[in-house]
């Protein structure tokens, strides 16, 4: 086998804001691994401030030349690699699709199901970015517009008051039966203030809100989830727990009312996969959601899902954020994805 890899950054058409605040670039790098004339393609993408295994631009590089190295001498295998870079999750990721890729043809199919075949489509959330009150107010009428039902809102940017006001408009629009709204605080809220601000937010019908207060304390996570009332789903709580044990330990001790998955921070597709059976087990519904990949990125997790029956939107953009992107022939149209070749 030879591997290797190569940065390719994409830029934002705007500034994207979110909590770890407004990212203009956004890191990536396509890995590779060609045998017998054939290629793998994966993609490591990473968020700076969230992302467990980067710290620099430097250290980064250094750890996938080293996953470079281990396989080309034939210690990292597709067995064996999830069980290597379990601790390593955005690397993981790139490295597991480019695997499957390579064992698949090297045409970028990484599972072979409906929607690999362009046969079904996902159903998605409409993502509304921290910013201004006028901004997120035209990107609300541009999801609604684009026929979105499910509206995500990232909130803990601007003042609560102003943002209560944005999800109280749509509300008075759109009842819950018609406009699903879901929202990330991304742990803005205090644990003392977070019992009055859920109580706020129920008013509205709000589906669920994202982890709302900052993660590792899990007994004030574990009171909010008992006495919410808005349900809450766990996010970056879920970042560096790997093994299944762990796993079982923190949704039997939180129960939250839903999960969010992310390979590239969640443990790769096997970590993702691990997340999944022990959300099932405790009878805790999930959803999967991107991590501003780029179009080969977006394209496996897609796949990922796919293999899952779970009629709960899912978060999975288009990479419509940046000015280039890899081609592809990943569509959305009425709030969901699916793939188009007539696009290609």
């Amino acid at each position: 086998m030879n591997a290797r890899f190569e940065y390719t950054p994409l830029t934002f058409k705007r500034p994207a804001g979110t909590s770890r605040g407004e990212l203009t670039i956004k890191h990536s790098w396509l890995f590779f691994i060609e045998e017998n004339g054939i290629t793998g393609t994966g993609e490591c993408s990473i968020i700076p401030g969230l992302s467990p295994d980067f710290e620099s631009l430097q250290q980064y590089e250094a750890v996938l030349t080293e996953a470079v190295d281990r396989i080309n001498s034939g210690i990292i295998t597709p067995e064996n690699v999830a069980h290597i870079l379990y601790n390593q999750p955005s690397v993981l990721f790139g490295i597991e699709c480019a695997f499957l890729d390579l064992q698949n043809g090297g045409k970028q199919v990484y599972f072979d199901n409906s929607f690999s075949q362009g046969h079904s489509s996902i159903p998605i959330n409409g993502l509304i970015w921290m910013g201004s009150e006028a901004f997120m107010q035209e990107q609300i009428e541009q999801k609604l517009a684009a026929g979105f039902s499910t509206i995500k809102m990232k909130i803990g940017a601007i003042d609560f008051e102003t943002e209560f006001k944005l999800l109280k408009n749509i509300r008075s629009h759109y009842n819950s039966d018609t406009i699903t709204l879901r929202v990330d605080a991304n742990g803005a809220f205090s644990p003392n203030e977070a019992p009055h601000l859920l109580q706020r937010l129920a008013e509205l019908e709000i589906h669920s809100i994202e982890q709302p207060i900052k993660a590792g304390q899990w007994e004030a996570m574990q009171e909010l989830c008992h006495i919410t009332p808005t349900p809450i789903a766990l996010d970056e709580e879920l970042i560096g727990i790997h093994s299944p044990e762990e796993k079982n330990q923190l949704l039997s001790t939180i129960t939250p009312q839903f999960i969010i998955l992310k390979p590239s921070l969640h443990g790769g597709i096997s970590g993702t996969q691990e997340w999944i059976k022990s959300a099932e087990h405790h009878a805790i519904p999930w959803w999967i959601t991107s991590a501003l990949e780029s179009n080969i990125g977006l394209k496996a997790i897609c796949e990922l899902t796919a293999e899952y029956t779970n009629p709960l939107p899912q978060g999975l953009g288009t990479g419509s954020l940046y000015v280039t992107n890899f081609k592809s022939d990943l569509t959305v149209e009425n709030g969901t994805i699916f793939l188009n070749s007539q696009l290609v």
